[in-house]
């Protein structure tokens, strides 16, 4: 996990003496914040971790099959990563209106049958309806 450094922030008083423009003084905040920061390949691997904690499918397969589409041609990182996170929000919850079925048959596994019940039953997931068949 990276550790950053949170540095208090003082309100400034606009000085006419001082040289240099509000940018400029922004410019050198930046700077000062990222010469703070972890840097190196330590600070690349925990980002890298990072990011690829916030996924849960692999990212590789996600981009190939995106790829199987004659109209997509290049795929970039953060459009891949959307469509995994869109993906597991989807198959989140689309087991979650099914599991209540199965609990109301009083079991603890999914089955066809309560994905089946759960697409005819909620309007948000007609599209599905007849593509288990």
């Amino acid at each position: 996990m990276a550790a950053t450094v949170a540095t208090p922030v003082t309100p400034t008083e606009h000085d006419p003496d001082r040289c240099g423009s509000e940018e400029e003084s922004r410019g050198a905040e930046a700077e000062e914040e990222s010469s703070q920061q972890q840097t190196g390949p330590a600070a690349a691997a925990a980002a890298a971790v990072t990011h690829t904690r916030l996924s849960k499918l692999p990212l590789a397969r996600i981009k190939a099959l995106m790829k199987t589409d004659p109209d997509v041609s290049l795929a970039s990182q953060e459009s891949v990563f959307i469509i995994a996170k869109a993906t597991e929000l989807f198959v989140e919850m689309i087991a979650k209106d099914a599991m209540v079925y199965a609990q109301q048959g009083k079991r603890k596994t999914l089955q066809r049958k309560d994905l089946d019940n759960a697409i005819e039953a909620i309007d948000e997931f007609a599209f599905l309806e007849g593509t288990l068949d």
